[in-house]
């Protein structure tokens, strides 16, 4: 027999905001600015991962000389920044999810692979801050996704054990988090894809919209 759940802990980007395209914007520009060309697919790969393992994982293929790594993801963020407050919009089904959660006093946090200063840009252009009572980012953990430190701290901020959470997410890396801290994990892959990995998911679903209650039973 399964646990109960209590808790539903959020990735931010590609599920409660449409923000997977904005990063390749961002990170397209900041490598070209450096002299290279990225493409989609690139970005793609390391969708999920925080910004710092994003840049540490192309520097190591590509060794350029300056700007360093962390001039490099501060301009990326300072880049998303803006994309998020001119273009950013909440995910189909978000409002709704919201309040099919909260109906059934289901708990919900956010556990994001972007920094504080992003989730914060974030909900507060959706507004939705006073929905979720744990906001996490896992620049505060040592490793980021696919380590699952980042749910674990979040279930403790909750108050919950891992065996009464449920995790939705969008990526490879998240989903990854999810399966290791031993929460029942849905994905949402991006639109238009369907991928391998994600038939070791509890759940795969098209959008938050297809999300049902009984699925925490």
């Amino acid at each position: 027999m399964s646990a109960k759940i209590e808790a539903v802990i959020f990735d931010m980007d590609g599920l409660i905001i449409d923000s997977e395209p904005l990063w390749r914007k961002a990170e397209i520009s900041a490598f070209k600015e450096i002299g290279f060309d990225f493409t989609d697919d690139m970005c793609a790969s390391t969708m999920g991962m925080r910004i710092d393992q994003v840049v540490a994982h192309w520097w190591e293929k590509l060794k350029w000389d300056t700007p360093s790594q962390n001039e490099l993801v501060n301009t990326i963020i300072n880049k998303m920044v803006f994309q998020i407050n001119k273009f950013g919009k909440s995910m189909p089904g978000l409002e709704y999810i919201i309040n099919l959660l909260m109906r059934n006093d289901i708990s919900m946090a956010i556990a994001s692979s972007s920094s504080f200063l992003l989730i914060e840009t974030v909900i507060k252009k959706l507004q939705i801050k006073q929905y979720f009572d744990v906001i996490h980012s896992a620049e505060n953990e040592v490793n980021g996704k696919p380590d699952p430190a980042v749910f674990l701290t979040a279930a403790k901020l909750l108050g919950k054990k891992p065996e009464n959470c449920l995790v939705l997410e969008d990526s490879k890396a998240g989903m990854e988090a999810g399966l290791n801290a031993k929460m029942r994990t849905i994905v949402i892959p991006e639109k238009y894809t369907n991928p391998e990995w994600s038939k070791k998911a509890f759940k795969k679903i098209d959008s938050l919209n297809d999300f049902k209650i009984d699925f925490l039973i």
